[in-house]
């Protein structure tokens, strides 16, 4: 087993009249993410050749106007996922701690859902292609992701169930040493947030960025939002067997902790919420595949 590195999850604090100032890993994860997908947004957007008929979905400008509302649909978005899809019960008995932020609580796939109702809406507005817009976030994303799931493992949170394997990490805390282990001994435990942070952050921008810029995928409107939504469902679904799920799915009848479950067969919650994005994912492949096809017939008429 490997110890947990000792990295503070704040950078720096500082008091200000009495208030606690600081900057914490995760938000530095969010501002660089948001950074680097605005500068990939203006590589790509200042390539006409890589878009169909050689027409970006939109001026750099616009996507700067974007960029604002899609940073309130990503923080809004995720803290109302966490509540609905993860802990219902406890702010419906608080509703004033949904506004609490800082003290911790955010959903992807709320995340996600706010992006594209933002996104969605701006689209319509701007009255731009709603696939091709959604190709430009699928490519600007992975990164955000793998350094959203780095600072989760700097946080020790969100870590994986108990295991025996070289590279598990103790974590700190009474919750991560808990795993009903013999008194003295410690819980290791798999270190999830890398495995994601390795298979959504690095190996799916790899795919979409190779099928962007070495396969034309802006060409074919939906490619790359179809495999954004596929390889992430996926990726989330295999890191779910691993993954310690939240603790209120957990109980003595139902230690894996399902959340959808039938006889000894279950899914986590992780699980079922991207079982749609993965459906999602492949229809809009095959649908980009077949007007290539398409495209291709008409040329050889």
């Amino acid at each position: 087993m490997i110890p947990f590195p000792d990295i503070s999850p704040e950078l720096f604090a500082f008091d200000v009249f009495g208030f606690e100032v600081a900057l914490r890993w995760y938000a530095l994860a969010y501002i660089v993410g948001i950074l680097i997908a605005w500068r990939l947004a203006k590589v790509v957007l200042a390539r006409p050749q890589m878009w169909r008929n050689d027409q970006p979905v939109m001026q750099p400008d616009q996507f700067e106007d974007l960029v604002t509302y899609l940073i309130l649909g990503i923080i809004l978005g995720g803290r109302m996922g966490y509540v609905l899809f993860y802990n219902p019960g406890q702010f419906s008995n608080d509703p004033l701690a949904i506004l609490k932020i800082w003290q911790g609580g955010m959903s992807f796939h709320g995340g996600l859902l706010g992006v594209a109702i933002v996104a969605l809406v701006y689209a319509l507005r701007q009255k731009l292609s709603l696939l091709s817009t959604g190709d430009l976030l699928a490519l600007i994303t992975a990164p955000g992701l793998f350094l959203g799931r780095v600072a989760n493992f700097i946080n020790a949170e969100l870590w994986g169930r108990p295991t025996d394997l070289p590279w598990s990490v103790v974590f700190p805390g009474r919750a991560a040493q808990d795993c009903g282990q013999q008194i003295g001994q410690l819980c290791a435990r798999h270190p999830s947030q890398l495995y994601e942070a390795a298979l959504e952050g690095i190996l799916l921008g790899t795919v979409i960025f190779w099928i962007a810029f070495r396969k034309a995928g802006f060409r074919r409107p939906g490619l790359l939002m179809g495999v954004f939504f596929a390889g992430y469902g996926l990726a989330r679904f295999t890191v779910e067997f691993v993954r310690q799920p939240d603790a209120q799915f957990v109980s003595a009848g139902n230690p894996t902790g399902f959340a959808w479950q039938i006889g000894d067969l279950g899914l986590t919650q992780g699980q079922a919420l991207t079982l749609p994005m993965i459906a999602v994912g492949l229809v809009l492949i095959w649908r980009a595949a077949a007007g290539e096809g398409k495209a291709l017939g008409r040329s050889a008429n």
